[in-house]
């Protein structure tokens, strides 16, 4: 993953990929998890995603890590909330307010320790963003941090030769590949992606629910 690349993209303010209102799968599909209140639930890339001001509002507590600052600033400010921020790590800074704890910095550079523990990963932007290269490293790394927490975990399926990722294809032979040793993977919902990505290449979007084994 290219942190510059992504850097830039909240400097010029080009975040297509934030979506303006709630996701919808993770609404439909939050049943299935069985959270009680109070469950910490842990959001990778997460940016400035109204999904994190929707899991609040349902008394969760939200743990996050993003790369840019930018976003991290204005998801409090969007909240309405005022962070508390410390050094936690080498270039790693720690945004916390009631039930939220942002990380910003590389999320390798993250660790079990200052994650905590955490009942679930919701998953809709972190996988996606990922080149095939990193892949297998960021799924092991994100077991790792999280204890092989359970996920919620939204994908996207295309043809990878008709345009360039970010957001990357990814199958149901790479999710088993990735995380089949560990969990028994349940695909929620399969669902054809209105008007196409970046121009109108047909795509998929794809629902998993992973229950460690």
């Amino acid at each position: 993953m290219d942190a510059q690349f992504w850097n830039m993209k909240w400097q010029k303010n080009q975040i297509g990929f934030h979506l303006p209102a709630v996701n919808p799968l993770l609404v439909k599909y939050f049943p299935v998890l069985e959270l009680k209140e109070g469950a910490r639930v842990f959001v990778p890339l997460c940016g400035k995603t109204l999904d994190i001001h929707w899991l609040l509002q349902r008394g969760m507590n939200v743990v996050g890590v993003e790369l840019s600052q930018i976003a991290v600033e204005q998801l409090f400010s969007e909240l309405a909330l005022t962070p508390q921020i410390t050094d936690v790590a080498p270039n790693m800074q720690c945004f916390q307010a009631k039930n939220l704890t942002i990380f910003v910095g590389d999320i390798f550079a993250l660790s079990r320790v200052l994650v905590g523990s955490v009942q679930v990963i919701y998953d809709r932007a972190a996988l996606v963003a990922f080149p095939p290269a990193m892949r297998a490293a960021y799924a092991e790394h994100l077991m790792d941090i999280s204890g092989t927490a359970e996920q919620l975990l939204v994908t996207l399926e295309y043809d990878q030769s008709c345009i360039a990722g970010p957001p990357f294809s990814i199958t149901q032979q790479d999710i088993q590949r990735y995380y089949g040793a560990e969990y028994a993977i349940s695909c929620l919902e399969n669902t054809s992606v209105t008007g196409g990505l970046k121009g109108g290449v047909p795509a998929t979007e794809n629902v998993w629910f992973l229950k460690p084994e």
